[in-house]
């Protein structure tokens, strides 16, 4: 993983730094790393390593990717983001924002992040810190105390307020141009509901499974085109799934989990019921991309199960018409991937513990602790690859 780094030294202290993290104890910022790490518990070293030190965390991260890739053998890229809770409003593009983390408005980082999974395992392989407006002295939301904490952050001149959507695109770009292509997209509905977001997952010819509010609208697959769209009123896809009624809904069972349960291997099968219907979303950048033309079909995937009056969840498909009912359900609910990674690397590994305030220090660690979770991970498949393969 450090193959790219310049000095001996940064060699050196990225592996104490990743021995910190996988040690066991409770916080993993640099100074109880420090403290457990014996002869190598060097608390000012460690934290220039990881806060000042010239290295290129996106080099590492290619080479995890490259590493990771045919041991996970991929079938979709995963993205979200997750909230990195702050009690003050020194760190880097530190705001007050929604994160799911907390499930609240409160203080906090935000990054976003994409990982490659498949059903066996999963690996972070790309993030990316949000700036947000008010970080950004361009923006209309620009607050002039945050502007003047730009530099002391080290936040690079040409870092602006972008989107979390358009920040998932560019590591997809990203990733791709390591040479990692994976054809499938997984995200939920707050990169789902944006019509940009899968826009921009057509144009670079990648299929996607995304997840959809129940405001978000479209037309029955049979409404008839006219010029600039279809002539009826785009209904909820809500109320679209309840007109096919719940004895459409089939049952699928897409895993087995953790627990103790009913399947083949002992553990609790993960089950539900499920409506797919043939859909054209409707909304203004869809018209105004499709130029007037017919709008697309799309898959719309709802889970209704037995004992709810209504439908619970949706997802949104560019997969093809002939895609089958349990392989829409599968790649949909393959996201729990990217939930788990973020539990293990923050209960486990310290994602969350960098204390640092700056913009390169927290891309150093949140880049070094997906290298301490790949290397948990090798060793989960390699003592037992079948258990794995069903957590």
């Amino acid at each position: 993983m450090f193959e790219p780094f310049a000095r001996a030294d940064q060699r050196r202290w990225g592996g104490v730094y990743l021995r910190g993290l996988l040690l066991d104890g409770g916080r993993k910022s640099v100074e109880p790393m420090a403290g457990r790490l014996g002869e190598d518990g060097n608390r000012q070293a460690l934290a220039h390593f990881v806060t000042s030190s010239p290295w290129d965390a996106a080099h590492v991260r290619a080479r995890l990717a490259w590493r990771m890739q045919p041991v996970i053998k991929p079938t979709a890229l995963i993205t979200d983001d997750t909230g990195f809770l702050k009690d003050g409003d020194a760190s880097a593009c530190v705001t007050r924002q929604y994160t799911g983390t907390a499930g609240k408005v409160t203080n906090c980082q935000a990054g976003v992040s994409l990982h490659l999974a498949s059903n066996g395992a999963s690996a972070a392989v790309n993030w990316r810190l949000f700036l947000p407006g008010s970080w950004d002295p361009a923006s209309p939301e620009a607050d002039p105390a945050k502007v003047a904490r730009r530099d002391k952050c080290a936040i690079p001149v040409q870092v602006g307020h972008v989107e979390k959507w358009q920040l998932a695109l560019d590591m997809i770009d990203e990733t791709r141009s390591w040479g990692i292509e994976v054809p499938q997209v997984i995200a939920d509905g707050g990169y789902g509901d944006t019509a940009a977001f899968r826009l921009g997952l057509e144009e670079r010819g990648l299929d996607y499974v995304v997840g959809i509010s129940t405001t978000t609208t479209a037309h029955p697959e049979d409404a008839q085109p006219c010029t600039p769209a279809c002539p009826e009123v785009a209904q909820q896809v809500k109320s679209l799934v309840i007109a096919a009624g719940k004895n459409s809904a089939r049952p699928v069972q897409w895993r087995e989990g953790s627990r103790p349960g009913s399947g083949r291997s002992g553990h609790k099968r993960m089950y539900s019921r499920f409506v797919a219907l043939r859909i054209r979303p409707a909304g203004r950048e869809i018209r105004k991309a499709t130029a007037g033309t017919e709008l697309p079909v799309r898959w719309l995937l709802a889970e209704w199960p037995a004992d709810q009056d209504e439908p619970v969840q949706f997802w949104l498909s560019n997969l093809p018409g002939t895609t089958p009912l349990p392989v829409l359900v599968r790649t949909a609910k393959l996201r729990w991937r990217i939930e788990n990674n973020y539990r293990e690397m923050k209960q486990a590994l310290g994602l969350a513990h960098f204390e640092g305030r700056t913009w390169p220090g927290w891309h150093h660690h949140v880049t070094l602790v997906p290298v301490a979770h790949a290397f948990c991970t090798l060793q989960r498949l390699t003592r037992s690859p079948k258990e794995t393969a069903s957590a």
